[in-house]
């Protein structure tokens, strides 16, 4: 279906027309061109070249060139496209293909301005998505870091850009992570404790190391040092879209993780190390499943963890609030924060501090009761 700002239209006599700027005169005035086809789709691809095929042909005269952004983002999709993972990739296309492309497609470069961007931004957030009920912030900010990037590649190739969409922003509101209190942590261990199979030790895993859902499931015997007391982190396993086959739609990848600084070794609670060792039935394979070839999936184990916690009289939380409230027991306990983040695998303290530290109000209690001291009538 045609998008606004295509100009693609269907004309009376059945076809499809596409309208685009073949040249522009001296004072900046547009000379249109036109396509006709069939079908939208082959009207759209014929635009596309036609378009191209102008750019190419503009005159060292001319004030304003014709390179239409499709045509630039293709380029630098395929230019990144082998340097990153391919749950990137495929975030970027599915963000190119579902928003940018029929917003800003076959729109010239020149044409992009700071207002066309924020207008553009605006729609996303009111009436975007398939129901028109409008995107979250956290998408639309993710399409505006697309657009920057290859605006900023436009550029390095030496096209004339009327903005770079650095001045732009989004205001997102961060939501406030479920932290489990240190009662409800007690609860959930009991009920851990009294049946310790494959998805329960690994939320204790999980529990006491901060580790990511796709880390434990990603996790193997031979990365436990049972000498040492250590894990070893150096895989994360996720299931994402399979493109490039159209009967099997995803699939499951095991990769290393999302920055170097995850790669990191774990010192593991003694009490842990136990129960690992008790568990164990091989020297290989994957510790949820106990099997060389068959791991479990990281939404096997948030339902479980889902069920765990109703059992457990426990209000609901997702999978990784387990990790920001290892943070927040670490912190209470007195855990320096340039340890606490190594053991986390971030690239530094700011992001523990700011993303994974939560002070419970058991501990403003306490520490407010420090206070108490100084109001002692001598």
């Amino acid at each position: 279906m045609p998008r606004k700002g295509e100009n693609i239209y269907k004309r009376k006599d059945g076809r499809w027309e596409g309208r685009y700027i073949k040249s522009r005169s001296s004072n900046g005035k547009a000379n249109y061109g036109y396509v006709y086809a069939k079908t939208y789709r082959e009207v759209k691809s014929k635009l596309v070249n036609q378009i191209s095929f102008a750019s190419n042909s503009t005159t060292a005269n001319q004030k304003v060139p014709t390179v239409c952004f499709e045509c630039i983002a293709m380029e630098w999709f395929q230019t990144i496209h082998p340097q990153i993972k391919e749950s990137s990739s495929n975030k970027y296309w599915n963000l190119l293909n579902s928003y940018v492309l029929p917003a800003f497609g076959l729109k010239p470069l020149c044409d992009i301005t700071h207002d066309f961007i924020e207008e553009q931004c605006n729609l996303f957030l009111t009436e975007g998505g398939l129901k028109g009920n409008g995107l979250s912030a956290k998408t639309v900010s993710d399409i505006l870091s697309l657009i920057r990037n290859i605006m900023q590649f436009a550029a390095k190739k030496g096209n004339i850009i009327s903005c770079d969409a650095q001045s732009i922003q989004i205001k997102r509101q961060i939501p406030e992570m479920r932290v489990l209190s240190r009662a409800e942590q007690e609860k959930l261990c009991q009920y851990l404790y009294s049946d310790l199979d494959a998805c329960n030790i690994g939320i204790l895993v999980c529990l006491f190391t901060g580790l990511r859902v796709g880390e434990i499931c990603a996790l193997r015997w031979e990365d436990i040092s049972f000498s040492d007391h250590t894990i070893h982190v150096h895989q994360t396993l996720q299931r994402i879209q399979n493109r490039a086959n159209s009967k099997q739609k995803t699939k499951i990848v095991i990769t290393a993780p999302k920055s170097a600084c995850s790669i990191r070794t774990i010192p593991v609670p003694n009490d842990l190390i136990v129960i690992l060792a008790s568990y164990k039935t091989s020297s290989k394979g994957y510790i949820l499943t106990n099997c060389e070839q068959t791991p479990l999936e990281p939404r096997t184990m948030q339902n479980h963890f889902k069920r765990a916690l109703q059992k457990s009289g426990i209000a609901p939380a997702n999978y990784h609030s387990l990790r920001h409230t290892f943070a927040t027991r670490c912190i209470e306990l007195g855990f320096d924060v340039k340890s606490l983040s190594e053991i986390l695998g971030h690239a530094s303290v700011n992001i523990t501090m700011n993303r994974y530290v939560h002070p419970t109000m058991e501990l403003k209690q306490e520490n407010m009761q420090r206070l108490s001291a100084l109001l002692a009538v001598k």
